[in-house]
């Protein structure tokens, strides 16, 4: 564990009371407001209008970045974002790109206004840089915000941003993944908030510092200038809309729509059953040649119309795989946006007053300076939102509307992969480097009335893409020998997870080895996870064909589809590690799809044998998680109920009971607490399909408890967790001790908490 630097947290942003740095602020920055009696006097019709003025604002600020960068990160995968923020940096409108972004933008110019007021100054013109993740306005260092005050008759008015992630900002590794960094020094340098425009004019000798970091400075330049564009589109949008309605009544619609925001998620939450819901899920792997499992717990509890997400018990910092307070929230804003404000507004300024953060410093999502970072977002800030989202589904799966929302863990992680080295197809040799973004097209999870959406994109990017294969091979010395969905990714379950896919590239227009860094987890422990008894998706899978035969059956006019064709000698990839891929050498990266939504077994066999016609499952897969036999293209029915007959035996045969399961009772009048579960009027806990009585809330619920080895989920289960880590990690599964329907079901460490104890029900115990 790294030791804390004296100093280092005068570099630190948390949340402020909007007031107490309202009244901190210098007399020579006068901020422009309006009272509460302003706000009330809209008239509906102007609010609206005004309102999405605001919005289209954003939108149009994501497409000038977009037309003026030279990045696929930004062009194709979309992943940057902005925001809109009144005069003391509260979030009134942000944009539909990455949404973990939105849990730091503000975080950046409350440190601005607190550090950068006096000296050098906050005035008109100006804009700031920063990529420091202690401050706020990203994620981790790669994620670069430029943001600008804007003034309306000398009062400051509010503020736009714009934050995009950029390929190269220095440090040991590629990409500035270093897989073997102990702390941030070995990382991108992390940069607090500097002036980079002044007056309106482009700092040169700022802007020359900053780029000089970088592998591909050109790149970094343009998108400093594209962001740069983006504020200005920005602040002439603002200063429009305040030409034509007043500066009053747009800053009483920015007011009210954070209000509204709040009141909607407030009442949504008032009309919810109060209790608590844990979750804890694990990294595997820190670093090069870590072998450890590093876990996250949450337990989120709804009191009222607020919601408490407490975080103690996770695991201290280490390796790479930490992330800033900014990592933590922007990871409760993935999960809080789609899941229960996906009808709201996103003012997130108002969403963030309905929820408190509770954390230990120095842990795992809440790392203390100089801890390395450079996985923040797509290690522990994603598995933080995976972890909430799952406990607000298990929060929402109780009431049959809100349960609409309800959505098994989609793809769990992002699966990175930094390729870099000498172009050699143009007049003059050029170094490259580049990200492989194929991953953008995760699956999604399964829903209580649907299945995932295959290869559907990302939880936090909604307006995510994926590259264009074409393009990737114009501008890098790659060629694509397959993007393909793959068979019996998606998670099973009742409703099937989204299915994941794979990419395959070999070295083309380069007569050297090229660099390859790998970061990813979801190797040996599941994090794409299913609900109500659903399976995890697939495991990820990295894949080096090492003394490759691409030359020779191009000779032959053959293109290959598997791996096997290729090499015998394959090497599969670690979670963190530097190695190289040599021309003739083939990468191939299978990235997750999502998890399950209730018990395989329970799944319509008309729905399977489509699946396995539309290739989303194998016949195999067919028969060894859902019971179903397919015979010449359809269901054999006789054979597929004896089947699943003979799966709910094996069940039963294989598990231990713990505690005393009741009699059958009336569920009459019954209240839902999952796709398996209902309270009785009586206040019994009952599975729904048998009646069976499991217990009472002062009991340990009666289950049937199995662990076996992790391939027992299912054939998604590609990873042998032993490659990755020393723990025991295994398939656990829980059932219902009269019919055996499986309540839920995990690929998990052997000492992984009860996962029952906050099923729907949060005083519930079990096993």
């Amino acid at each position: 564990m790294t030791m804390p630097i004296p100093g280092s947290e005068l570099y630190s942003s948390r949340p402020v009371d909007p007031a107490e740095l309202a009244r901190s602020l210098p007399s020579s920055l006068p901020a422009h407001t309006v009272t509460q009696e302003q706000i009330d006097a809209l008239d509906p019709l102007t609010y609206e209008v005004i309102r999405h003025r605001l919005w289209s604002v954003t939108d149009e600020m994501g497409e000038a970045l977009k037309r003026m960068s030279g990045s696929p990160i930004v062009t194709d995968a979309n992943d940057f974002d902005f925001a809109i923020s009144d005069e003391i940096g509260q979030e009134v409108q942000v944009g539909l790109y990455n949404t973990m972004l939105v849990g730091a933008v503000d975080l950046a110019i409350y440190w601005t206004l607190r550090n950068r007021a006096d000296n050098p100054g906050i005035e008109p013109g100006d804009m700031f840089l920063c990529n420091d993740p202690w401050v706020g306005g990203g994620l981790h260092q790669n994620d670069v915000i430029v943001f600008q005050p804007v003034f309306h008759e000398g009062k400051l008015f509010a503020w736009t941003s714009a934050v995009a992630h950029q390929p190269d900002l220095g440090g040991v590794g590629l990409g500035s993944f270093s897989p073997a960094a102990q702390d941030v020094f070995s990382e991108s340098l992390p940069t607090p908030p500097v002036k980079i425009v002044r007056d309106g004019r482009l700092q040169r000798d700022v802007a020359d510092v900053w780029v000089r970091r970088s592998r591909v400075p050109m790149l970094v330049g343009l998108d400093l200038r594209a962001k740069i564009g983006a504020n200005n589109v920005g602040r002439e949008r603002l200063h429009a809309l305040i030409a034509q309605y007043g500066a009053d009544t747009v800053k009483a619609v920015m007011k009210r729509m954070m209000a509204d925001a709040e009141s909607r998620l407030r009442g949504k939450l008032a009309g919810l059953p109060d209790g608590s819901w844990s979750a804890t899920g694990y990294q595997d792997q820190s670093h090069e040649g870590d072998r450890n499992l590093h876990k996250i717990t949450v337990t989120t509890t709804k009191a009222g119309d607020h919601l408490t997400f407490d975080f103690t018990g996770t695991d201290p910092q280490a390796g790479v795989i930490n992330c800033t307070y900014a990592g933590m929230r922007g990871g409760v804003m993935l999960a809080l946006l789609p899941i229960l404000a996906g009808d709201i507004h996103w003012s997130a300024g108002g969403l963030m007053r309905c929820f408190d953060l509770v954390s230990e410093e120095g842990t795992i999502n809440n790392a203390t300076f100089p801890a390395a970072v450079s996985r923040g977002p797509i290690g522990p800030a994603w598995l933080t939102g995976s972890l909430v989202a799952e406990c607000l589904s298990q929060m929402l799966d109780r009431d049959l509307e809100l349960g609409k929302n309800v959505q098994a863990t989609c793809c769990g992680t992002w699966d990175t992969a930094v390729i870099a080295g000498l172009d050699e197809r143009g007049e003059r040799p050029a170094p490259f480097l580049s990200i492989i973004m194929e991953p953008m097209a995760g699956g999604y999870g399964a829903r209580p009335h649907a299945d995932g959406m295959d290869t559907g994109g990302l939880f936090a990017i909604p307006m995510g893409r994926i590259p264009d294969v074409e393009m990737t091979e114009f501008l890098y010395p790659v060629l694509t020998l397959w993007r393909r969905e793959e068979p019996d990714t998606g998670g099973p379950g009742r409703h099937r997870g989204g299915v994941g896919a794979s990419v395959a590239i070999t070295p083309h227009g380069t007569s050297l080895p090229m660099g390859l860094v790998l970061a990813s987890a979801g190797k040996a422990v599941a994090q794409n996870v299913g609900l109500s008894g659903g399976h995890p998706g697939n495991s990820g899978l990295d894949v080096v064909a090492r003394d490759g035969a691409v030359a020779r059956l191009f000779a032959e006019g053959r293109m290959p589809v598997t791996l096997d064709e290729i090499s015998d000698r394959l090497e599969p990839g670690q979670n963190y590690t530097s190695s190289y891929l040599a021309p003739g050498e083939v990468f191939a990266m299978t990235w997750q799809g999502g998890g399950g939504y209730g018990d395989p077994l329970t799944r319509d066999p008309a729905a399977v044998a489509r699946d396995v016609r539309e290739q989303r499952v194998t016949p195999e897969g067919a028969r060894e998680v859902y019971g179903v036999v397919i015979a010449g293209g359809g269901v054999d029915e006789a054979a597929t109920t004896a089947e699943r007959d003979r799966q709910r035996a094996a069940r039963r045969d294989r598990s231990r009971v713990d505690g005393v399961p009741g009699d059958r009772i009336d569920l009459t009048g019954a209240r839902r607490l999952d796709d398996n579960l209902v309270e009785t009027t009586g206040g019994h806990v009952a599975c729904r399909h048998c009646g069976t009585s499991l217990g009472t809330p002062e009991d340990r619920l009666a289950v049937g408890v199995y662990e076996g080895p992790s391939r027992g989920a299912g054939p998604q289960i590609v990873a042998d967790p032993a490659d990755y880590v020393d723990a025991d990690v295994v398939f656990r599964q829980y059932s219902c001790p009269s019919c055996w329907t499986a309540l839920y079901a995990g690929v998990v460490p052997t000492d992984h908490p009860n996962t029952l104890a906050t099923l729907g029900r949060p005083t519930a115990t079990a096993g």
